[in-house]
């Protein structure tokens, strides 16, 4: 029986070209070692009901190996020879079980050209360890086994090698667990490549937790350092592996130079020195929710922050205002430049409009959302994140979070809402921007927002994840009925945590003919703050 169609695709481990098929329709994997019997039934039947012959293993002899760097103890020790295959010099692994009877051979031609006499189900050099042990390596293949076993301690400490290479590697050590649980500690020392990173990986899952450790090789493979002279590198990577953990656990030892050479999050100031005192700033990877009851001026205030952006910073924001449209929004902005509510009267395009719109607008700084027909979650988050990341935004508008939620599929709200709020924590976190979000909020008991009621993080809208995901919360709060203060918005910090501190921040006073808000003294109805100072 012999092969009619090599270097074929392997289904079970994704080798490109790993798999033989024979004659009878079998095939095996030299890759994996899977071996798929016949499909004939016929065939099958037949052979049941014979005795299977011996395998032939080839005999060869023990040589050094020049070309490897590797010497003729290590071989004999590991029953690794030189012989000939067909014709054909060759490589001879032999693969023994723990009676030390032979059950595989592994045979390496010229180039990486595999075959294989038998199929082995364990690790090259297993048989040589029995009863396990203190610390056991493990490689990607045959010559880097030889390779660690001839540098580290002179092969006193237990080395093996993989029968499949890395792409193989889980199943052998879930096939092995008893043995491997017999040592302490197990080494990979797998190539340094993507492959031998992944598989690593994948088997550290296997073992117990703890007993793992990764050595990281300075070159692809140990016998590349041998070659090259490098043997004490084998010998470094072996005594300084780590402990295997995921890469999102971290050792809190490796942080020093993290802590020490990471940068300040750089703030930007608010345009009300109160909001400043207690927030000490807007910053890029936070997210900042705007919140307040219906009509009591969110809008302005979030237009007021982008007009400052843009007037007294070289940022470029981005603006996303849902109740409107960008032609709304962007003269918004403009006027506020001019002192002037532009919405009020047509729009006359003289020197002073254009004067403020090349300020503001017509900056080069600012970017708009055109929504209408297209409001969708997705859409719009991946149109935020082209702001970010092709357009160079740093801080963005999204007024408000009602319409975004509003545009997904119809389901319970408060799932959308922690969905939706996940994702844009996200988005702030990868973009590494700072968001702006308007929110509203339900209806207290008693008296309404618009008769000035105090603004709490238990009224917002739908879900707790808008608190538990923002950096920053401010509240609004204007007595919309009140002749005196109507025109008077009190911003409160609900939640702040950068600096923690909370409580009402600013005073706003609103011009119906500038349409600015400007800050004022604080009305603060609450009770002063006690003090050591004696009577």
């Amino acid at each position: 029986m012999g092969f009619i169609n090599t270097h074929q695709p392997c289904d079970e481990c994704g080798s490109s070209d790993g798999l033989a098929v024979n004659e009878d329709g079998s095939s095996k994997c030299f890759v994996c070692g899977e071996f798929t019997p016949t499909t004939n039934e016929e065939q099958n039947n037949q052979m049941e009901n014979t005795t299977q012959p011996t395998p032939r293993f080839i005999q060869g002899d023990f040589m050094p190996i020049p070309s490897r760097a590797i010497h003729m103890d290590v071989c004999k020790r590991y029953d690794y020879r030189i012989g000939e295959h067909n014709g054909d010099a060759c490589h001879i692994a032999t693969y023994r079980d723990e009676e030390r009877n032979i059950v595989s051979q592994k045979i390496r031609l010229e180039g990486k050209d595999f075959r294989s006499i038998g199929s082995p189900t364990c690790f090259w050099g297993q048989h040589l360890w029995p009863n396990g042990g203190k610390r056991l390596t493990i490689t990607e293949g045959e010559i880097d086994c030889l390779t660690v076993a001839q540098v580290v301690g002179e092969g006193k400490w237990p080395v093996v090698s993989l029968p499949s290479g890395a792409q193989g590697a889980k199943k052998v050590f879930q096939k092995q667990m008893k043995w491997l649980e017999k040592f302490e500690e197990v080494i990979l020392m797998f190539d340094n490549d993507e492959p031998g990173n992944k598989a690593a990986e994948a088997c550290s899952h296997v073992l117990p937790a703890g007993s793992c450790k990764i050595a990281k090789l300075t070159a692809k493979d140990p016998n590349e350092l041998l070659v090259e002279g490098r043997s004490r590198e084998i010998v470094d990577a072996y005594w300084q592996a780590k402990v295997w953990r995921p890469d999102t656990i971290i050792d809190g030892t490796e942080l020093l130079d993290r802590l020490t050479t990471s940068k300040v999050n750089e703030s930007v100031p608010y345009p009300w020195d109160g909001l400043n005192d207690k927030t000490h700033g807007l910053r890029k990877g936070e997210i900042v929710t705007v919140c307040a009851g219906s009509g009591i001026g969110k809008s302005a205030v979030t237009k007021e922050l982008a007009y400052h952006l843009l007037t007294h910073t070289d940022k470029k924001i981005g603006y996303i205002a849902l109740e409107e449209s960008i032609e709304r929004t962007a003269n918004s902005i403009i006027g506020l430049d001019m002192n002037k509510l532009l919405h009020l009267e047509p729009i006359q395009v003289n020197d002073d409009y254009r004067k403020s719109f090349e300020k503001t607008v017509g900056s080069g700084r600012v970017f708009f959302y055109d929504h209408w027909g297209s409001l969708e979650s997705d859409n719009l988050l991946s149109h935020i994140r082209y702001m970010a990341k092709a357009l160079g935004v740093e801080y963005l508008v999204l007024d408000h979070l009602s319409i975004v939620v509003s545009g997904l599929d119809s389901g319970d709200e408060r799932r959308i809402i922690d969905n939706t709020m996940t994702k844009l924590r996200a988005l702030v976190e990868e973009c590494k921007i700072g968001l702006i979000l308007v929110s509203h909020l339900k209806r207290p008991e008693g008296r309404g927002h618009e008769n000035g009621a105090e603004t709490s993080l238990a009224q917002l809208r739908g879900s707790a994840s808008i608190a538990q995901l923002s950096d920053i919360v401010c509240g609004l709060e204007r007595d919309q009925q009140n002749a005196e203060a109507r025109n008077t918005t009190n911003i409160r910090v609900l939640k702040n945590r950068f600096s923690g501190d909370t409580g009402l921040a600013s005073t706003l006073t609103y011009s119906h003919i500038t349409g600015r808000l400007a800050e004022t003294e604080i009305l603060d109805n609450e009770e002063p703050e006690e003090t050591d100072t004696p009577f």
